[in-house]
């Protein structure tokens, strides 16, 4: 070896050696959070509940406590998601916050004592306020607003107890310069709008019974004195969510009476959400929709189906460009809205990101259903080129039948058109979709597999003996997921996925007469019975999927999907399982269990079967999801553990909403619901629990005591996929 090589090997082992010594060096030394700058600090702060901020980390050192006061941490705080607060608690927090909140939010927090309420008045600093659900008297709504002198968004209930005249002229005062309103009204009032003359945006939902609970019908009449409505002259955003009722649809009319004189000029958003097959006509609706045309800055919009026709439509969206946009339960447009989107009729069709067409194409089978009643994966290829940004779609309550696709476009189906939606997130889709057909050498294995009725004459297996295997994808199914395999290659990033069945309805009385109405008879699509357990293994390939919706499956049996899926799955945080497999008994329970075992990361549960059986292995396999908060169990002829359920509860003490609706007597769900509140509403304070017969007759009345803010996220059945900002259909 020469010199000159020789000299350059010794200067790359020294090099080699130094290295390892710096390793060695850097491995020893403790880096500690005081360490690091105070930006990534902060940043990691953001991320920190403002109760453990305040309470716990800011007592740490010093350095940690000037940080834990920083404005940029303290500006908008939102206490809706902490349940384990108590008023005193939540009154101190509200002490250290008084000269920093600028935007406070206590969205739901229906466990607050009203005396805490008036702490907000500390909160001088505030301009966006939001008091949903929380327990607000008018004269105390009254004493807080002529205190917050800078506000400029508020959002309240108008509980029944709500009277005009407690306002003080201070509180109209601040009413006078709110540019924001969200009123959920509880009782029929037109609220704090009268005094609003400079809105910008009014957000309403209309929650009234049409029947008291004596059984005295509601009266619409308002109340003398608030019928000054102003005429929204400043007027850009109007939403409005309506639950089932002809007292909600009369008062949206009296609301929206000024329309018909006069279209605010800047009106750029306008959604009504009105649930049913045939709400009240509106005769502005053509009127408002010449003048949203004529402007073009519509950014969205969503009208009920009796308000709409085709020049309607056409009119409005000519010449606009909007982002949301949604025709749910409007059939008669399935031409325009397509002509609209595809064919020139909006300005810049690439700026739509949400996009509803639930139950657009439906016909009843009653009536001559053509190749034009159905998806047709060539036009949806062509709607994902021209919008190609869609991020939200909803197809519920429409139909794909595969055998009967002409491949137009060259696409040979549907699941093939919707993968070219490249930045699709969140998706809604009818079980027939996924389906590949009834024209498959599987079919003759559906036919031929022997009944539940003669197994029953087989040797019963020994306690103790697994009869079930996790890895099998044998079912009833038997089609092939090459259709759903190319969805999940060109939408990998899935992160909300919702496929319902045909002809699913919830048992919940709240929704049922309007639903009933509105999608048809259970198991009359034969495709939609083609999706098994093999579909469900299918979507372990969408790694970031975080809220699950499987409703109306017949094609389910064993459930072995579902152990697949939550396997790869590891971030699914709400998870909702309606009628899956046969409605006559529960072939899954074994694949639940295990499912459940999977899901530690799982924070919503809605679970809706016929014969549940909500014993102690069920509730052993739930206790696995540590982080669970919101539990909702639904079963007509089901039967619960009243022991297994308490265990179930010391384990997840997370949880805080725990409503059952089984079989069983009302004093045994009285019993329980007693039992569970009195031994965990101290260290819960926002423990809310609803044990109740499913077929009582006041069941109606017991779901409507539940607060909004926890009936909306899980209680009742609703998909809330391709909605518009701040709204969401019932």
């Amino acid at each position: 070896m020469s010199g000159a090589v020789r000299g350059v090997a010794e200067d790359m082992d020294r090099q080699i050696v130094q290295a390892v010594c710096d390793e060695d060096t850097m491995s020893s030394t403790s880096v500690g959070m005081s360490d690091l700058s105070d930006e990534i600090l902060l940043c990691i702060l953001r991320h920190v509940p403002v109760c453990d901020l305040l309470l716990n980390v800011a007592n740490v050192c010093h350095k940690l406590h000037t940080l834990c006061h920083d404005k940029t941490l303290l500006t908008n705080i939102s206490l809706s998601e902490e349940y384990m607060a108590d008023d005193l608690l939540v009154q101190h927090i509200l002490k250290q916050l008084a000269n920093h909140v600028q935007s406070l939010s206590l969205n739901g927090c229906y466990w607050l004592s009203g005396k805490t309420m008036e702490h907000l008045a500390r909160c001088r600093m505030v301009t966006h306020l939001d008091v949903t659900g929380c327990r607000l008297t008018s004269r105390r709504l009254s004493r807080l607003l002529s205190s917050l002198s800078l506000l400029s968004s508020l959002a309240f209930d108008v509980t029944p107890n709500f009277d005009f005249a407690d306002l003080t002229s201070e509180a109209v005062d601040s009413l006078s310069r709110l540019s924001e309103l969200k009123q959920t009204l509880l009782t029929p009032s037109y609220g704090v709008v009268p005094c609003c003359a400079q809105l910008r945006k009014l957000m309403l939902q209309f929650d009234i019974p049409d029947v008291t609970r004596d059984g005295v019908g509601v009266c619409c009449q308002l109340m003398v004195g608030q019928s000054s409505v102003p005429h929204y002259q400043h007027l850009e955003k109007f939403t409005a969510r309506l639950a089932p009722g002809e007292v909600n649809q009369t008062l949206l009319l009296l609301y929206l009476a000024v329309f018909s004189v006069h279209i605010p000029k800047r009106l750029q958003v306008f959604l009504v959400s009105i649930p049913g097959p045939n709400p009240a006509h509106w005769p502005a609706a053509p009127s408002l929709a010449q003048s949203l045309g004529q402007r073009g800055d519509l950014e969205a919009l969503q009208l009920p189906r009796s308000w709409l026709d085709s020049l309607t439509l056409k009119r409005a969206l000519e010449g606009n460009s909007p982002k949301h946009l949604s025709f749910s339960r409007c059939p008669a447009l399935w031409p325009q809205v397509f002509q609209s989107l595809l064919e020139g009729g909006v300005r810049d069709a690439t700026q739509l990101i949400s996009l509803n067409l639930s139950g657009i194409n439906q016909v009843l089978y009653s009536e001559c259903r053509s190749m034009e009643d159905q998806l047709v994966p060539g036009t949806m290829s062509r709607l994902a080129v021209g919008c190609f940004n869609i991020k939200h779609l909803n197809l519920m309550h429409t139909h794909y039948h595969h055998e009967n696709s002409n491949g137009l476009g060259g696409e040979r189906h549907l699941c093939a058109s919707l993968a070219k939606f490249r930045h699709l997130r969140s998706l809604t889709l009818p079980a027939c979709a996924l389906s590949d057909g009834l024209n498959t050498h599987h079919m003759p294995t559906i036919n031929t597999s022997p009944s539940p009725l003669f197994q029953g004459l087989k040797k019963a297996p020994r306690v103790g003996l697994q009869n079930y295997k996790p890895d099998s994808e044998n079912s009833l199914s038997g089609d092939s997921t090459s259709g759903l395999a190319q969805l999940l290659t060109g939408c990998p990033f899935l992160e909300t996925l919702e496929v319902i069945g045909p002809g699913f309805v919830s048992v919940l009385p709240r929704l049922e007469p309007c639903t009933r109405a509105s999608v048809e008879p259970r198991g009359m699509c034969v495709w939609a019975k083609g999706v098994g357990d093999v579909h469900l293994a299918a979507l372990e390939a969408l790694p970031q999927l975080g809220r699950l919706t499987l409703a109306g499956l017949p094609g389910v049996l064993k459930g072995t999907g579902l152990v697949q899926l939550a396997r790869q799955c590891k971030d699914l945080q709400v998870l909702s399982l309606a009628n899956i497999g046969s409605l006559k008994t529960m072939n899954y329970t074994p694949a639940l269990l295990d499912t459940l075992k999977q899901c530690t990361q799982l924070q919503e549960l809605r679970l809706e079967q016929p014969y549940l059986n909500a014993n102690a292995s069920f509730f052993e396999a739930l206790s696995y999801c540590s982080r669970l908060q919101r539990l909702c169990l639904i079963s007509r002829s089901g039967t619960f553990d009243s022991s297994a359920t308490e265990t179930f509860m010391e384990r997840c003490r997370h949880v805080i909403m725990f409503h059952m609706f089984m079989g069983g007597t009302l004093l045994a769900c009285r019993t329980l619901q007693k039992a569970l509140l009195d031994r965990f509403s101290m260290e819960r304070p926002a423990l809310s629990v609803v044990i109740y017969p499913l077929q009582h007759e006041d069941l109606p009345s017991v779901i409507r005591d539940i607060p909004l803010s926890l009936l909306d996220r899980i209680t009742l059945f609703q998909s809330h996929v391709a909605q518009p900002p701040h709204l969401s259909p019932l």
